[in-house]
This record gives C-alpha cells, sequence and structure tokens, in this order.
C-alpha cells in the first residue's frame, strides 16, 4: 500500500497571496481541492477553490506541468486518471504558484470571486456504488428491526453495497422533490401511493475512483489506494416509509434513487496525506478478514481523521434568523472498512471500475446519539421527537427543511482542510 507522502505543500507556514486564503476554515493553500465551475453565462471550466475564490485551471495551463488538454475540458474525468505521480506534480506546481507573490499579477486575473460562480457534477459519474460500512449505523438499524440479531451474520465479513443510480446524484444547492411510492402501515392491508412521509437524510462519505481497471481484473489490496482520487461529502437521502415495504428481496430501488447531493470539490488523496490515521482495531472476537480484504498498512494508515457534522434549518428558523441548529457531529473513523478495502472488495470479481465512478461509504454513525448519521436513528424510528428552536418537531424531514452536512480534516500540526457544504432543500412533492 502506497499513501500520498506529506510534503511542501502541506507545510503550515505555507501562506498564499491570495489573502482570504488564510486561516479559511475550508480552502487554506494547503488544500487545493478540484471542481467545475462556471461564471455568469460562460462554459464549465476546471477550477480550484482557494479561499473565497476560484482559480481558473483552463486560464493557467501553460503555467502547469500537466497536459492542457486534461486542463481545459469540462470534467475531471482525465484529471482523475492521472498516475498518483502526475497529480502530486500538479499539485505541487499549483502550490508554488500561489504561494510566490512574484506570480499574484499573473495568476490574479484569473481568479473568480466563489459566491459569483456556480458549482456543477466534477465529474461525468459512469457507476454509483453505495457501501454499508458504517458500523454504528448499521446496528441502530438493525435493532430496529432485528432487536435480537441486530447485524447480519455476512456483515464482518464483506464490505456491503449495492448498485446505486448515477443519474439522480446532484450538486450541493438544488433542491429536493420529495418523493413519491408506494408505503404500507404495519396495521394496513395493502400499500398505497403517494409522497414520503418519512424522508431522511444519510451522512456519508463520497470516494472518487481515479484510475480505473480492465474487465477481469482485480485490485489488490495493496494497490487500492492508487485508485482513489479523492472524497467528497454524499447525502443518500431516503425515503425511509418506502424503504421498509420494497427492500425485501432486493434491498434499496424507489427510497434512494430520487437524488443524492454531494458537495462538488473533491478533496484530493494527496491533501489528506496529514490526515492518515490507522483504522479502529476490531473487537478480539471478530472475525480476521479474508486475506484479499487485508493489508498491514491500510490498517495503520487507512483511515482519515475528519470530523463530520449535521445541521438543520426550518422554514420557520430561516424567516426568523436562527442560526442552524446542529443534529450530530462525529469523527469518520466510524467505519469497519477502509475506503481501500471497498475499492478491492468492488474490483475482487474482476467488475471493472472507471475514472469517475463514485462510492458512497453509507450512513457513518458514531456510537451514542450526538454522533448518528441520520434522523431515523436520532428519533429511534420516528419515536422519540427533536426539538428545534421554534418549538417544532421533527421525527422525519418536512418540507422547506435544509439539510447541511460539514466536514474538517484536522491533524496536530497541520493545518485544517475543509469539504466545503454539502446542503439541499426539501421542496413539496408534485
Amino acid at each position: 500500500m502506497t499513501f500520498p507522502l506529506i510534503d511542501e505543500t502541506h507545510d503550515p507556514c505555507l501562506e498564499s497571496w491570495v489573502e482570504s486564503a488564510r486561516n479559511h476554515p475550508d480552502f487554506p493553500v494547503q488544500n487545493l481541492p478540484y471542481g467545475i465551475f462556471s461564471h455568469g453565462n460562460g462554459r464549465r471550466r476546471l477550477g480550484t477553490a482557494i479561499g473565497n475564490f476560484i482559480l481558473d485551471l483552463s486560464a493557467i495551463a501553460d503555467y502547469l506541468p500537466i497536459d492542457q488538454d486534461v486542463l481545459r475540458g469540462i470534467s475531471l474525468n482525465e484529471l482523475f486518471s492521472l498516475s498518483a505521480n502526475d497529480r502530486t506534480v500538479l499539485r505541487g506546481a499549483l502550490s508554488k504558484l500561489l504561494c510566490d507573490a512574484g506570480n499574484k499579477d499573473a495568476i490574479s486575473v484569473h481568479l473568480y470571486p466563489s459566491d459569483a460562480c456556480e458549482l456543477h457534477l466534477p465529474a461525468t459519474i459512469g457507476d454509483y456504488t453505495d457501501f454499508y460500512v458504517g458500523i454504528h449505523h448499521a446496528t441502530n438499524i438493525g435493532r430496529l428491526f432485528r432487536p435480537e440479531n441486530p447485524l447480519l451474520p455476512n456483515y464482518k465479513y464483506v464490505p456491503i453495497g449495492y448498485h446505486g443510480r448515477a443519474s439522480s446524484i446532484r450538486p450541493s444547492g438544488l433542491p429536493v422533490r420529495r418523493p413519491t411510492g408506494q408505503q404500507k402501515s404495519s396495521d394496513a392491508d395493502a400499500p398505497v401511493f403517494g409522497p414520503s412521509t418519512r424522508l431522511d437524510y444519510e451522512l456519508e462519505l463520497g470516494v472518487w475512483i481515479g484510475r480505473g481497471n480492465e474487465p477481469g481484473e482485480i485490485i489488490p489490496i495493496s494497490e487500492a489506494q492508487d485508485h482513489i482520487a479523492g472524497f467528497c461529502l454524499l447525502n443518500d437521502w431516503s425515503a425511509r416509509d418506502f424503504q421498509a415495504w420494497e427492500y425485501v428481496p432486493l434491498g434499496p430501488f424507489l427510497a434512494k434513487n430520487f437524488h443524492s447531493t454531494i458537495s462538488p470539490w473533491v478533496i484530493t488523496a494527496e491533501a489528506l496525506a496529514p490526515f492518515r490515521m490507522a483504522q479502529p482495531v476490531r473487537p478480539a472476537d471478530d472475525p480476521q478478514p479474508l486475506p484479499y480484504l487485508w493489508d498491514e498498512e491500510d490498517q495503520a494508515k487507512g483511515a482519515l481523521a475528519i470530523e463530520l457534522e449535521v445541521y438543520l434549518t426550518s422554514a420557520a428558523m430561516r424567516e426568523a434568523g436562527l442560526e442552524p441548529q446542529r443534529l450530530s457531529s462525529g469523527p469518520a473513523a466510524n467505519m469497519y472498512w477502509t475506503a481501500q478495502q471497498m475499492v478491492t472488495h468492488h474490483a475482487s470479481n474482476g467488475c471493472n471500475l472507471s475514472p469517475g465512478d463514485l462510492l458512497g461509504t453509507g450512513t457513518i454513525s458514531a456510537p451514542t446519539s450526538d454522533g448518528f448519521g441520520s434522523l431515523i436513528e436520532l428519533s429511534k424510528g420516528g419515536k422519540e421527537m427533536i426539538q428545534l428552536p421554534t418549538g417544532e418537531q421533527r421525527a422525519f424531514l418536512k418540507d422547506g427543511d435544509e439539510v447541511r452536512f460539514k466536514a474538517v480534516a484536522r491533524a496536530e500540526g497541520f493545518v485544517p482542510i475543509g469539504f466545503g457544504e454539502c446542503r439541499a432543500i426539501i421542496e413539496p412533492a408534485r
């Protein structure tokens, strides 16, 4: 396993001539995430976030040691397909351009205020797979439906996942239309069709695939990191009432495929090098993963020191000028399987992954309620209400509610870096 190395681009003493990047909560010069943006009625372009600005990479391609066609496209797919070494070289060049004040006059004309730009999906997503590696969430959900046996026997042997709907993934800020579908209450003889009454969010990380593999080829666990280009936040909105009725025998379908929201900035694997940490030790009586999923370095460095947060505002809260209410906070290390194990398992049967494919971790929850990653957990299946500062109560989402995810990577001795927002407002069903 070869993880990206800590280098001069992570130096906490680095300062950019872009003044707003200094002490920026998300995008200091130590971050340099990639995304796709447009300004006014202009075309979509590759950019990097730096403080309160977006730097147009297509306009400065001549300054960068990379194939100019890669930087002048309208998606990150080709950039994702670069080798880890090429991505590291590109990051180093960007860091020098933005830290050397001698470049200010030439480069600053290609900066655009972030609040004057529109962010788009960063890649053309060929395939999307959602995993279920948040063990505390899996246990909490299992306890609601199977109190005596919350986790099924395969959970600690297999990184469980299902193939989702790539076409319904949307960037942060676009509203979510409340879905309609079949639902059946426990005391009813037959289902009814109508708007979901148990709409929920799911706090996840997204894993962007970089270099792919050919059909029939596997990705050894020792090489899995080389196939990960970066990470984002992912909200896999869920209609719990539809899900309860339809998931047997084939699993998630209409309860999940109507909308998934992602944060539009890709936080690169290289930027996250200082925030690598050991995967939490498994309980002594848990089974040892099968050899194809086990790598000592992955266990030593395969997790990420990222703090995740969920905030909610109702329409009444916004009208009253109230701050968003934080519902939960917890570490991304609450994952039973690493991102690398997810990649290796996905390709273990010869399934080909491609640059721009997206993997979801599944809901990441902490062991205690202050870190639960969904409303179904916080409300104990709808039995306990969450109190809002307006006097409103919530078990599940109402129309007009806005959910925001935030994430910050932190490690002693390094500048924290953020992910930007992943947010959306719920609109009424049609």
